[in-house]
This record gives C-alpha cells, structure tokens and sequence, in this order.
C-alpha cells in the first residue's frame, strides 16, 4: 500500500499549478460542485500516466478512480490537453 508521502511526490507544485490553471477550462454549467479540486484530479491522471498502473489503482487521495479517468477521458476526447500542451510548449510561454 502506497503512503501519502509516496503518492504526493510529484504532484504539482505550487508554482506548475500557477501557469496550469488559467489553462484548463472554466465549467459552463452550473451544477453541483464536484467534491475533488481539478488540481487533485490531474494530480490523479499524472501519477496514473507516470506509474503506467491501471485506472482502478489511482490512489484515492486524488479522489475517485471513475472521477480522475473521466476528466482525463472528456478532455482527452475535446482536444484539451493537446491544447495545453502546445500553449506550453510555445516559445515565450517560460517564464524566468
């Protein structure tokens, strides 16, 4: 079983979260609120994408396994992280 200080190793720092979020998209309908952050939730995608295990095996501290592969899934299907990986990449997008 992994420990939370295993787990959160690589999670997003604070300062990789400040140039991520004006990125992601802002939810277009009102609605229940959902109860992970979307930073837990990529958090989440980017331990399971690095470890390579199974979606079922996301540790929960990143909330529910069906939550983390469902955004990974939407945005994957609405070109999003594609998007976000070229802003990224774009030249002068790095800040010193």
């Amino acid at each position: 079983m992994a420990t939370s200080a295993v787990t959160r190793r690589f999670d997003l720092t604070d300062a990789q979260w400040t140039r991520l979020e004006p990125l992601l998209p802002v939810p277009k309908r009102p609605g229940r609120p959902s109860q992970w952050s979307k930073r837990q939730l990529i958090d989440g995608i980017r331990w399971r994408v690095r470890v390579g295990a199974p979606w079922r095996d996301v540790p929960e501290c990143y909330g529910s396994w069906q939550a983390v592969y469902s955004l990974f899934r939407r945005w994957r299907r609405a070109g999003l992280w594609q998007q976000i990986l070229t802003h990224l990449q774009a030249p002068g997008s790095v800040e010193t």
